[in-house]
């Protein structure tokens, strides 16, 4: 019986082993949030990815309707979470804003992507 646990106990642990090493950081959440349509009008974007990211292989860019990048290229993480990335924006006037991310997890994957958010008067 013991015999039989501690194979059981192998095997899982095994398992979670070959899981995390073929894990990537996705968005988890964003705020603004993908696809929504803000009154309120942000100073930054925020990503919370499924995982911790390397901050310096990671970054956030926002685009304007035109294709301009508008943030304030200061894209970093956050303090105490290394699942979060920021980036400053300026003032933003009504429109439709993307977003593009890209995330280098720490065992070195990368995962990119992009979304839109609109603000409205």
């Amino acid at each position: 019986m013991n015999c039989c646990r501690n194979t059981f106990l192998i095997l899982l642990l095994g398992a979670v082993a070959v899981a995390r090493l073929y894990a990537h950081a996705f968005v988890d959440h964003a705020e603004p949030a993908v696809g929504s349509k803000v009154k309120q009008i942000p100073l930054e974007v925020r990503l919370w990815f499924t995982e911790p990211v390397e901050p310096v292989l990671s970054s956030i860019r926002v685009f304007d309707a035109k294709g301009r990048q508008i943030d304030k290229k200061d894209a970093h993480p956050d303090a105490k979470n290394k699942a979060l990335l920021r980036v400053s924006l300026p003032l933003l006037t009504p429109g439709t804003y993307r977003v593009v991310w890209r995330a280098v997890s720490m065992d070195t994957h990368v995962t990119n992507g992009d979304f839109t958010f609109r603000t409205i008067p």
